[in-house]
């Protein structure tokens, strides 16, 4: 009697559990498995940017080359669908992240008496003793009713004035974004987790109570100004050890026209390129992997920001691994060495009419361009990808090093190395594709990889964003039969 009654209890609370969950089983009658049912999150497509369908590829090149010491080194790899901009990240695009970060100090000064804001409360008492709602201290300036003269005082803070030109400029040096990101990828590694007996499922093994350790980057600004970063090593404590802070001046580089090249008359490039309105539409240089990485995050900040609450489902912005992009370039098609399909005969004359890059040497303008292009000048690959070869060559975020080959698998391959400060220099270099304005034709191929250190800003390195795709469409659901 006893265990009946036990048995009809357990059907009735798993009955009324079940009515009052909001998700349940597809058909629950019959009692056989039928599965959960759910609701997932189908992305729009993101401005500006393109789907990239999964698929596989011989990545690398297939054929040596004794003239450019290139030895055939092609392995198969696969990657899963992703979201890529369609054209490198412009001038245009870049400078609204620097304005952001700009208003963002502004609004942060006008709270800061040194600057004219108040921000002291007073704090009132009943009858007992008892606080009671606070209310500001209405005899002096709140921050947010700041007079015309303390929001003036705060915005010229950010500028300076030419001493050669007298034009009113702002300071790169200020416009630094401190940001947060999570380690994902190490926190959910066995070796990581807190609970000694799930490090190890090897039951011969004794369950070992040592620590692990763990390396987290931090940040800070000195009381002199000056971002310090380190890289420290510590015992594990919980999830939070694996948040890394980064602090990056988000200027780009604009002296990189005069630096890059010796003995040039390159200085208009300097004042104009990224401040003038005319070079909008071109690709933003003087970028370094660190704050491509910055622009990255802040795009996927500014994105979920907008979307509220459902911003939570969102993949964020990245730039694209090196198999994405040679992917990409390649249109998924092994055979191609540029963007374009088939392996055409690729001579300065007829190159000319599909990328913009050096056709001969010191003849950079028979291709209609001196430097960059517009983004978009030249006829996308059959991805609907614009300038995947020159114009500007682009970060991946693959670590280099002359074996990385060998140390990639072939599922969504990638090699991350976050060099420590007091790591060597050497260390230090990530990948670059695509080649640029400045490049033969022979650089420009999708199937070869160069590098720069991460740190390093160039006139001929510039970057795009991608977002792993999160979505079913019909060609995608299950074919199992019913």
């Amino acid at each position: 009697m006893n265990r009946t009654i036990i048995k009809i209890t357990l059907g009735a609370l798993g009955a009324s559990a079940m009515a009052g969950c909001a998700v349940g089983p597809r058909n629950a009658t019959g009692g056989e498995v039928t599965g959960v049912g759910g609701v997932y999150l189908s992305e729009p497509a993101p401005r500006g940017m393109v789907l990239i369908d999964r698929g596989s590829i011989k990545a690398g090149p297939q054929e040596d080359d004794s003239l450019w010491n290139v030895r055939a080194d092609a392995r198969g790899v696969s990657v899963d669908a992703f979201w890529m901009d369609e054209t490198e990240v412009t001038n245009s695009e870049y400078k609204q992240f620097v304005y952001w970060v700009r208003d963002s100090i502004i609004r942060e000064r006008l709270a800061d008496p040194a600057y004219g804001g108040n921000d002291e409360f007073r704090i009132e008492e009943d009858r007992d003793g008892n606080p009671i709602t606070p209310r500001l201290n209405w005899s002096k300036p709140i921050p947010w009713r700041n007079t015309d003269e303390d929001e003036q005082r705060a915005i010229n803070s950010l500028y300076r004035t030419n001493p050669v030109t007298g034009v009113t400029e702002l300071d790169p040096e200020q416009l630094n974004y401190r940001y947060e990101t999570y380690n994902h990828g190490e926190a959910v590694r066995r070796r990581n987790r807190l609970n000694p007996a799930r490090r190890n499922y090897n039951t011969d093994l004794p369950v070992s109570d040592e620590v692990p350790q763990i390396t987290k980057d931090t940040a800070y600004v000195d009381d002199d100004g000056t971002i310090v970063r380190r890289t420290i090593t510590r015992g594990l404590t919980g999830d939070y050890d694996f948040i890394n802070t980064y602090i990056v001046n988000v200027y780009p580089d604009t002296t990189v026209w005069v630096n890059d090249f010796d003995n040039g008359m390159n200085d208009t490039y300097v004042r104009m390129y990224f401040s003038n309105a005319g070079y909008n539409d071109y690709p933003v240089v003087g970028v370094s992997w660190e704050q491509a990485n910055a622009f990255a995050n802040w795009r996927t900040d500014f994105l979920r920001r907008a979307l509220g609450r459902e911003g939570v489902h969102i993949e964020p912005f990245r730039l694209p691994t090196e198999a994405e992009w040679e992917y990409a370039a390649r249109a998924g098609i092994s055979s191609n060495k540029y963007p374009w399909d088939g392996d055409l005969p690729f001579t300065e004359d007829k190159g000319c009419f599909y990328a913009n890059f050096k056709p001969q040497d010191g003849n950079y303008t028979q291709d209609g361009q001196l430097i960059t292009s517009q983004v978009a000048t030249y006829a996308p690959n059959a991805f609907g990808l614009y300038d995947m070869a020159g114009n500007v060559s682009e970060w991946t975020s693959t670590a280099y090093t002359e074996s990385v080959s060998r140390l990639q698998g072939d599922m969504n391959p990638e090699y991350r190395y976050d060099a420590a400060q007091t790591d060597p220099y050497r260390l230090k270099r990530k990948i670059v594709r695509g080649g640029s304005w400045k490049d033969v034709a022979h650089n420009i191929r999708s199937d070869l990889r160069l590098w720069e250190y991460q740190n390093e800003q160039r006139s001929y390195i510039g970057f795009r964003c991608v977002r792993t795709y999160i979505g079913f469409d019909k060609a995608r659901k299950s074919k199992r039969k019913k």
